[in-house]
């Protein structure tokens, strides 16, 4: 006698691994409701795992096992979720379960939200094509709005009409201290109906808004990059908050860009998504992302300091500069000095002709060894002057922080925590900086000059929000250090304007094949590589170059590079299964940073 013809959940197990990716086919006993995206406890082997539901069907169940019990009240995707999170297993080449996971609460769901009450008050849009399409729920290709400051209230903004017509939005900001201050600004607008998700919360609470934001329409959450794959109640508005912070991509495998994320995820859901900040990535303006400008200046004014001038030895800090620090301070104003001291090596310059020291093969700055930090290359004297010594432009904190309090006294100067007048920092101090009468970039050259190919932009972008801590007004103004005044990244810094500057760089990307003209993708190592060289030059075809094995610090490194990637990555998730069966630490980034 055949069975009786019943559904069949389709059922990823939560373990980090390749080979469950198609999932098991379990019974779904009578009773039991089950949904795409529903939690649920499974046999798998001699042992019960929590699993994922990826798809339903009627079948006869033969000899499949039951699904044992439904975790939590609300399933944790829909499927258009579960298609963006396939994307994402694929794009990141992660074992699908580990995005199914990032859906998920910290906890397992319980209960429902019901709709918050009370009138959503009328604010005038900077973008009212934007609000309105997403008020109607309908897509809308991706806005860049290019703006220095005031993020709180031009979100307020483009909001209101959304959460008017009961739909929800959604803001990713880089930091929980970004987050937070966007919900305090934001909540004076809409009170109850905003709420702030971060990876500060404990699990209970954070799992609390997740239900709360599933439960009804008409809220606005802003959190931190994990939020850009929670369901959220399906928004129709997503806003990303300077969406090219080294932030907003994740470090370790699935290395999540949430730009590209929320990019996807605007296309299946058909929802609208905002990226805002003072200067836009080359890979949103390559990708069709429409770019509003402002006719006024994006910052405010800087002033450039020829370090050229100085004579040798003088130090990090010139004399010009420090009159001008003085000068605030007699007025009782604030200054934020800014030094490169994480993740930047100083530039040089020649002691005899003080010609910035960079490679000729590659144009990056080296550090003190005669090799280049980018391309290996062998580097000789000054290609000015032939001259042999080189001394150092850059500081640290310490160093900044020591100099400082010598020329204006100790009482002064302080670290980004303190009340004092004179503040230094680094990048990572930025979000904490509050208005100043002066900030100054000690340091612009060892930025320009990083050893990766995003360097110039990277320096725009962190040069730019240092530049942002300046309070508007008379007297008030930038300074930033450099030997290399008419660098083009520095002309457009004193000009205000990102935009022109932007669009030729991206058409020497494309000229030199270089991301996001093409893509690229990174794999990682770590101990013994030996089973997987052979693997990663198979990859290589007449569509894709492999670039390596570059071997140090314990680790190999390949560089996989073509017009499309996609075939690759199918072919490299068994790889990666075997390695890591094999004892190796793998890490793959899709669209690296740092080359």
């Amino acid at each position: 006698m055949s069975s009786t013809p019943t559904r069949i959940a389709q059922v990823v197990p939560n373990l980090a691994t390749f080979s469950v990716d198609d999932g098991f086919s379990y019974a779904v006993p009578d009773g039991l409701t089950v949904r795409i995206g529903s939690l649920v406890r499974v046999p798998l082997g001699s042992r019960r795992v929590r699993g994922y539901v990826v798809s339903l069907r009627e079948g006869d169940v033969g000899k499949l096992k039951p699904v044992v019990s439904v975790s939590g009240d609300s399933p944790v995707f829909d499927e258009d979720l579960l298609q963006l999170l396939r994307w994402a297993a694929l794009h990141y080449v992660a074992p699908l379960s580990v995005l199914l996971g990032r859906a998920a609460p910290p906890n397992l769901p319980r209960g429902t939200a019901a709709p918050v009450a009370g009138s959503v008050p009328q604010i005038a849009s900077p973008f009212p094509k934007l609000s309105h399409e997403a008020a109607a729920g309908r897509h809308l290709r991706p806005t860049y709005l290019v703006r220095g400051g005031g993020h709180g209230t031009l979100i307020a903004g483009l909001a209101a009409e959304v959460l008017a017509a009961g739909r929800n939005v959604a803001v990713v900001a880089p930091t929980v201290h970004e987050a937070n201050r966007l919900e305090d600004t934001l909540t004076e607008s809409f009170g109850a109906r905003c709420m702030v998700v971060s990876s500060a919360l404990s699990a209970k609470e954070a799992t609390a808004r997740w239900v709360r934001a599933n439960g009804g329409g008409g809220v606005i959450v802003v959190g931190t990059p994990e939020i850009a794959l929670w369901p959220l109640g399906r928004p129709s508005l997503w806003v990303a908050v300077e969406e090219g912070r080294r932030a907003m991509k994740a470090k370790q495998t699935p290395t999540l860009q949430v730009r590209e994320v929320l990019r996807r995820r605007a296309l299946l859901e058909r929802t609208s998504l905002a990226l805002l900040g003072s200067v836009p990535t080359l890979d949103a303006l390559m990708r069709g992302a429409d770019v509003d400008e402002p006719a006024g200046r994006v910052w405010p004014l800087v002033e450039l300091i020829d370090r050229r001038d100085d004579p040798p030895g003088t130090g990090g800090i010139g004399e010009q500069v420090v009159r001008a620090i003085r000068g605030v301070v007699r007025r009782n104003g604030r200054v934020f000095v800014f030094v490169s001291r994480r993740g930047y090596a100083p530039a040089f310059r020649c002691v005899r002709c003080r010609e910035v020291r960079r490679c000729t093969a590659c144009g990056a700055g080296p550090d003190r060894r005669d090799i280049c930090r980018r391309c290996g290359s062998t580097l000789g004297p000054c290609t000015q002057c032939e001259g042999k010594r080189f001394e150092p432009l850059g500081i640290g904190l310490g160093r900044a922080l020591d100099d400082l309090r010598r020329y204006l006294g100790e009482d002064r100067v302080g670290e980004i925590d303190s009340d004092c007048q004179v503040v230094v920092g680094s990048e990572r101090d930025l979000p904490y900086v509050s208005e100043t009468a002066l900030s100054v970039a000690v340091d612009a050259d060892s930025l320009l000059l990083a050893p990766h190919y995003r360097a110039e932009e990277d320096a725009v972008r962190i040069l730019a929000r240092v530049v942002l801590t300046v309070a508007r007004g008379r007297g008030r103004r930038a300074i930033i250090q450099t030997s290399q005044p008419t660098h083009r990244a520095l002309a457009t810094l004193r000009g205000g304007h990102p935009l022109d500057y932007l669009r030729s760089l991206a058409a020497e990307r494309e000229r030199d094949g270089l991301p996001p003209s093409t893509e690229l993708l990174a794999i990682e190592v770590s101990g013994d590589a030996t089973a997987a060289t052979a693997d990663v030059e198979s990859l290589a075809t007449g569509q894709v170059q492999v670039h390596g094995p570059d071997e140090g610090g314990g680790r190999t490194r390949w560089f996989l590079q073509g017009d499309s990637l996609q075939q690759s990555r199918v072919l490299l998730r068994p790889m990666v299964q075997r390695w890591r069966d094999g004892g190796s630490t793998v890490r793959i980034d899709a669209d690296p940073i740092d080359l």
